[in-house]
């Protein structure tokens, strides 16, 4: 079964550049993409990633929100029961702030400079199944 994954950018931020190469980068990498567009609201961020069935949220934020639109996101899902879809965070985001967003609930942050590769394969991690499991 192919993950699926969800690129969102919430909030004002306008600018998609990043969050469009991102998301033909997953598909590439054999995830089926589902990409929201620019200036999605939160509420409909998760009504998307529940219709839609998605293991992983991930979130484009360049406007410097992304603190609290990491929170907010956590949270929404946490409470429409959909607390078991990862949250990943790309953009420009400080070195400083990806312990904020790993503790805020990010199960993943992928700064500008990522390598393409490194954000594939830490999406892959958060959607293959363990051999434990």
């Amino acid at each position: 079964m192919t993950a699926r994954v969800l690129v969102a950018k919430p909030g004002l931020d306008g600018h998609d550049r990043g969050a469009k190469i991102v998301a033909r980068t997953l598909r590439d990498a054999g995830f089926e993409v589902i990409y929201t567009g620019i200036r999605q609201r939160i509420e409909d961020i998760v009504s998307i990633a529940l219709h839609e069935d998605v293991a992983v949220v991930g979130l484009s934020i360049l406007s410097g929100a992304h603190v609290a639109l990491t929170r907010r996101t956590v949270d929404a899902l946490r409470a429409a029961d959909a607390g078991d879809i990862a949250v990943i965070v790309g953009g420009t985001i400080p070195q400083s702030d990806v312990d904020t967003l790993l503790d805020a609930g990010a199960a993943a942050v992928f700064p500008t400079g990522t390598p393409l590769e490194d954000l594939v394969t830490g999406v892959r991690a958060l959607t293959v199944p363990s051999a434990t499991s």
